[in-house]
């Protein structure tokens, strides 16, 4: 299923896979996905998650299965179905679900953030919402699905522990990242490394909006050192927002970080591209602080 093509020239765009679990529907981005296999008998592995069914073995590559019934308390799940076989972070897993609908075009600024209500104090329920002939699709925040079940895959926040004593930095870095979870790891992070000014926003839309606000005062490059950006944000994702700072003359000296699950080598070509000083995955949060070390010397 090649669909990359949409985020090549920061389109805003993508492709969302609709699955169902019961009577319900849900949504993932088809760029996390590697391929969609039959139920095939799982392994378990004692002493795992209660999400975690086990381990099956597809082409000698060992693979975790994920229940996503269990991870929603949609009850038990079934010996049937299908597995959603996933790359992110840098790691395979298969996610069970019952059956796959089809895929669909969407724009980002289609894409609602819920609220507080649906998302609770961690915000780990759905990276949004969106209405597909005339039923709402639930996006799922895979990520946090995954750092719930293992919190360092989400981020080696022992990376940033293992940091010697560091100087404080006043150098303003605007952060777009929708997760409130992973926001705070950053944020908290990047204050450990010492880098205390932080500018924190929510989607690619709002740090866009930041930005033109700080460009109508005549200070952007005084009130932004670095861009740490998302690709996956309800309203403008980060590759929209990677074109837009890049294709302006005032912004594109901005040192700019793609920081994402999805980034893989094909995602680095389209970062380069759209002209991202510098690209991580999730993971690599002291690769991060490191990144931006560099980008801001080398700024002054």
């Amino acid at each position: 299923m090649d669909t990359n093509i949409l985020l090549e020239s920061g389109t805003n765009e993508l492709e969302i896979l609709e699955f169902a679990l019961e009577n319900h529907h849900y949504g993932i981005n088809v760029a996390k996905i590697r391929e969609i296999l039959q139920y095939q008998e799982v392994t378990p592995v004692p002493n795992t998650h209660p999400s975690v069914e086990g381990v099956f073995m597809p082409r000698d590559t060992m693979i975790t299965v994920i229940s996503l019934k269990k991870c929603l308390n949609l009850g038990e799940q079934e010996k049937n179905g299908l597995f959603i076989i996933t790359n992110f972070n840098k790691l395979d897993i298969a996610f069970h679900v019952d059956e796959v609908i089809g895929i669909h075009r969407v724009s980002w600024e289609d894409i609602i953030k819920p609220d507080s209500t649906l998302n609770g104090q961690d915000g780990s329920v759905s990276t949004g919402v969106v209405k597909m002939n005339d039923k709402l699709v639930v996006i799922l925040d895979f990520e946090s699905i995954v750092s719930s079940i293992s919190p360092e895959v989400g981020l080696r926040t022992n990376d940033i522990d293992s940091l010697a004593e560091r100087k404080r930095s006043d150098s303003p870095i605007l952060i777009a990242e929708d997760s409130p979870l992973l926001s705070k790891l950053i944020t908290d992070c990047l204050r450990k490394a010492g880098y205390e000014n932080q500018i924190v926003t929510a989607n690619g839309q709002e740090a866009w909006d930041k930005l033109c606000e700080f460009k109508a005062e005549g200070n952007v490059k005084d009130k932004v050192h670095c861009i740490i950006t998302d690709i996956e944000m309800p309203q403008m994702d980060g590759h929209r927002l990677t074109k837009l700072v890049k294709s302006d003359d005032k912004l594109k000296d901005i040192p700019l970080v793609i920081f994402s699950s999805l980034v893989n080598e094909e995602m680095k070509r389209k970062g380069e591209m759209l002209g991202a000083d510098a690209q991580l995955t999730k993971p690599e949060i002291g690769m991060l602080v490191e990144a931006i070390d560099r980008l801001i010397a080398n700024r002054s």
